[in-house]
């Protein structure tokens, strides 16, 4: 089985693909229709708190 990676915004690359959706957060401005996921997982999503750290550089500064 082949594993790929995209953001929710791009276009799917395999029509036959099976996408699924791995955030707490619904990605805003996308509309259900639009995002044709399969399944979203937001139970296996990193919790609030790894989301905040993952913001961070090395050196502890502000990423965005």
């Amino acid at each position: 089985m082949r594993v790929s990676f995209g953001r929710v915004y791009d276009v799917p690359v395999d029509p036959g693909s099976q996408r699924v959706l791995v955030d707490r957060l619904w990605p805003r401005g996308m509309t259900k229709e639009r995002a044709a996921l399969d399944e979203w997982c937001k139970n296996v999503a990193p919790s609030p708190e790894h989301r905040e750290q993952g913001r961070h550089d090395q050196r502890g500064r502000r990423t965005g």
